[in-house]
């Protein structure tokens, strides 16, 4: 398998994430593939029309993006159970939303001040980003951690690379602050070596 990728992206480290923790590394050719919405990456539109990374190629030569959609394929493809069986799997794939979600935010925070000039910024339309990833961080602080505490799954590494994104490019507004169980959570998991090997590059 062939995946396009980017050390920087929290979508792809989720894929990296857990091919490491399903032992399928080995099996996935990396393909660097950088770009922007105003700049994608030459060719790449022939693998995926979005332009977004990460795309898998599969053995037979299709591809499927979307994180989400690549990450339930490997851990099908590994019999791994990251999604959970009966009811539970919606609670976790409701979990991996929400961490999919504050990254969508946070990128599309990071574009406003990277690729944006500066005489059109919109403050008020990124604070309306930021607001998401708090109320989102609220929530799992205040209901999900049980869920975080559980056995390994698709909504906690989810949420985890979002969490280092924030990290990454919102470390000024300090999520950790009144979030102090998850702030011990992400600590913990963080020394996971699925983790450590995918840091930001």
């Amino acid at each position: 398998m062939k995946l396009h990728h980017s050390t920087t992206s929290p979508y792809v480290r989720k894929v990296m994430v857990i091919l490491h923790e399903t032992g399928q590394l080995d099996d996935v050719e990396l393909i660097p593939t950088s770009g922007t919405p105003l700049d994608p990456a030459d060719g790449f539109a022939a693998v995926n029309p979005l332009t977004k990374v990460p795309a898998l190629t599969r053995e037979d030569g299709g591809a499927i993006y979307d994180s989400r959609i690549i990450c339930r394929y490997l851990d099908a493809r590994a019999g791994a159970g990251l999604y959970g069986a009966g009811d539970a799997t919606w609670d976790i794939q409701t979990l991996e939303a929400t961490g999919e979600g504050m990254i969508d935010a946070a990128l599309l925070m990071a574009y406003e001040w990277r690729l944006r000039p500066e005489e059109l910024r919109f403050e008020a339309w990124s604070e309306g980003q930021w607001d998401k990833i708090a109320r989102a961080l609220d929530v799992i602080e205040s209901r999900w951690m049980a869920h975080m505490h559980a056995p390994l799954n698709a909504g906690q590494i989810a949420v985890a690379c979002a969490l280092g994104y924030l990290d990454l490019r919102n470390a000024d507004r300090n999520w950790r602050e009144n979030r102090p169980e998850l702030a011990a959570w992400f600590d913990a998991f963080s020394t996971r070596s699925s983790m450590t090997a995918t840091l930001p590059g």
